[in-house]
């Protein structure tokens, strides 16, 4: 705990400076990764971590201005391949540390150890960032890009057909995803039951427009 301080200090001060003068995904590797392996709270410190990696990225220009740049979802689905890469340095720091537990299930540490997280190698972790990135950029926001312009086209077409409010156009679009474009039985019989036959049939034809355009 005593190194927290002064470790945490480096961090900002790097942020403030040297981060500036690196390209965007590897400062935000070097910060972000860097942070997680201080691990100043007891709690929260991975949320923390993910945040990071979004404030450097939007902090430095990387993505447009008012866009959540969605890294932080295929983080989340690479988890396997993101574990390795913080085991890349942990496993090989932990013969270097002498410590001991405590009557708190928590541990107490023997030995000077804060060199360790100041001067770190970040390869690994910036190997892995910039594949997160690259996914994001190559796959997954054109997916979310075609998905809220379909959604922007199902929309226009069923409110000229029915006057409906946003939130019950959301939760057709979702039924209609969800279904391969059908509307289910107990969907007809529940959520949208004052649908007629004949509408619910308009409904599914244009959202199967939307895959046929």
């Amino acid at each position: 705990h005593q190194d927290l301080p002064i470790l945490v200090d480096g961090l900002a001060a790097f942020a403030e400076k040297a981060a500036l003068e690196l390209d965007p995904v590897l400062a935000a590797a070097a910060l972000a990764f860097g942070f997680v392996y201080i691990h100043p709270f007891e709690d929260g410190n991975g949320r923390l971590h993910r945040y990071l990696i979004h404030h450097v990225l939007s902090q430095r220009g990387f993505n447009p201005q008012g866009l959540v740049f969605p890294v932080s979802a295929v983080i989340l689905d690479k988890i396997e391949d993101y574990r390795k890469a913080l085991e890349t340095y942990s496993r090989r720091l932990l013969p270097h540390i002498r410590w001991q537990s405590t009557e708190g299930g928590n541990v107490t540490v023997l030995n000077e150890t804060t060199d360790f997280y100041r001067y770190f190698d970040a390869t690994p972790h910036a190997e892995f960032l910039f594949e997160c990135v690259a996914r994001t950029v190559d796959v997954d926001l054109p997916m979310e890009t075609a998905f809220l312009r379909r959604y922007d086209h199902f929309r226009a077409q069923l409110l000229v057909m029915v006057d409906m409010p946003d939130r019950l156009i959301d939760l057709l679009f979702r039924f209609l995803h969800q279904n391969d474009g059908k509307l289910s039985k107990r969907a007809r019989q529940r959520e949208f039951a004052a649908f007629t036959d004949n509408e619910a049939s308009q409904i599914e034809a244009i959202f199967a427009s939307l895959n046929a355009g």
